[in-house]
């Protein structure tokens, strides 16, 4: 096995557990040659401040698996000053035998795995940060409820002979009922079942908007957040999930590490006599990668936009859409890292495409989030124009291209398009 490339005196592994966790304080500069000193089995978790300050140092690296409350227990050990490392839990599943397993034997292959040098860690999101990540989880699955139970609805409707040219969703329940009623004549058995998908998806909508309104308020009310909807193809819920999944733009060096990060990268394999190459799907942060694929198709939509022309330029060189949908949403991703960074123009006026997204933002944040900030659309709109005006903005430009090293990846079937980076 390799050493880690910075070795320390002490590794303590925590096995982490929403109600207890177990320790392994472990000494050794590599995993063959590691002794465990002592080992603390099933210690309940609101004593955890207190035992790490007396059983550990502030020279120990205390290293555990990102899990369900991992990153809460690293923010707690590091405000009393200790060294914390969380580990990708992808590598550690890997390393557990099906054998014999417990938290003990967890909380030492652990801090071995950390001495191995070889478990990737991943950042601990700030409070803030995780925050908005909690939010954008429960959007997002609230949406999915509205999509499934619109999706119930429809198949049992289908399943009686009824096809809607019109979509539910975009419907008043009052009007939902109305064009469900006039369909057929159903027995009261049915009437029964479309009344009780009906108030289920009503429910699911109403849980929806307000978690959008939510989202919306966050993304005003933060100016770096609000100057992303400057970009052509994203408001107010891919604005909010860059900032719930990248968190600290600093910590990405240059646009292709971020690239990389979200999986808009191609993924290959150079391996040997048969070498392949593919798509962006199975690596990176699928949720906000499909965002970014959807507000690819909205800029390929456009008709004045140079992007979109460059977009429709590519599509009849190559003849494939998904291709140029990922070259536009890595060419866009790249413009975000640009435009968090501060490396951008100064905003000079409000165009009549931003001033339309103003407007749709401020029909998401709903009449009850306006009473929650205290405000009035007019005077929303005047707040949200004047903190566009006094930020920076960044203009995609179609003329320069992404291309990742060699090191990293070749240039496969979406690379081949040349997917521009800035």
């Amino acid at each position: 096995m390799q050493q880690n490339p910075n070795p320390v005196e002490r590794v303590v592994g925590l096995d982490v557990h929403p109600d207890s966790f177990t320790a392994a304080l472990v000494r050794g500069p590599t995993p063959r040659a590691a002794t465990v000193e002592k080992l603390f089995n099933r210690v309940p978790i609101d004593q955890l401040r207190r035992w790490a300050e007396k059983n550990t140092t502030e020279s120990d690296v205390l290293v555990l698996e990102a899990s369900g409350n991992s990153f809460h227990v690293a923010r707690c050990l590091r405000d009393i000053g200790r060294t914390v490392e969380v580990l990708e839990s992808c590598h550690l599943g890997k390393l557990k035998e099906a054998h014999a397993n417990n938290d003990k034997i967890s909380a030492t292959r652990i801090a071995k795995a950390y001495l191995s040098g070889t478990a990737k860690p991943v950042w601990v999101p700030d409070s803030k940060t995780q925050e908005r990540r909690d939010w954008f989880h429960s959007y997002t699955k609230a949406a999915a409820g509205v999509t499934r139970i619109s999706n119930s609805l429809l198949s049992f409707l289908s399943d009686n002979g009824v096809r809607l040219e019109q979509r539910l969703i975009d419907c008043p329940p009052s009007e939902r009922v109305e064009l469900i009623r006039a369909a057929r004549a159903w027995s009261p058995s049915q009437w029964q079942v479309i009344e009780i998908k009906l108030a289920d998806l009503e429910h699911a909508s109403a849980s929806e908007a307000r978690w959008s309104s939510l989202l919306a308020q966050d993304v005003i009310g933060d100016a770096q957040l609000l100057g992303l909807v400057r970009l052509c193809g994203i408001r107010d819920v891919v604005a909010f999930a860059l900032g719930a999944v990248v968190g600290d733009i600093r910590r990405f060096a240059e646009p292709k590490k971020l690239v990389k990060y979200v999986g808009l990268n191609p993924a290959f394999d150079d391996s040997g006599e048969g070498n392949w190459s593919g798509g962006i799907g199975g690596h990176g942060h699928k949720e906000l990668r499909s965002l970014l694929v959807e507000s690819a198709h909205s800029i390929l939509r456009s008709r004045t936009h140079p992007m979109a022309e460059w977009g429709r330029r590519l599509l009849a060189r190559k003849g494939e859409l998904r291709l140029v949908v990922a070259a536009l949403a890595r060419k866009l991703l790249v413009s975000v890292w640009y435009l968090l960074m501060g490396k951008s123009d100064p905003v000079k006026e409000i165009s009549a495409p931003l001033s339309a997204k103003i407007g749709k933002i401020i029909s998401k944040v709903g009449e009850p989030g306006l009473r929650h900030l205290g405000t009035n659309r007019r005077e929303l709109r005047e707040r949200i124009e004047q903190s566009l005006l006094a930020g920076r903005s960044y203009t995609l430009d179609p003329t320069r291209m992404y291309a990742p090293a060699r090191a990293e990846a070749p240039i496969p079937s979406i690379g081949s398009a040349r997917a521009p980076g800035t």
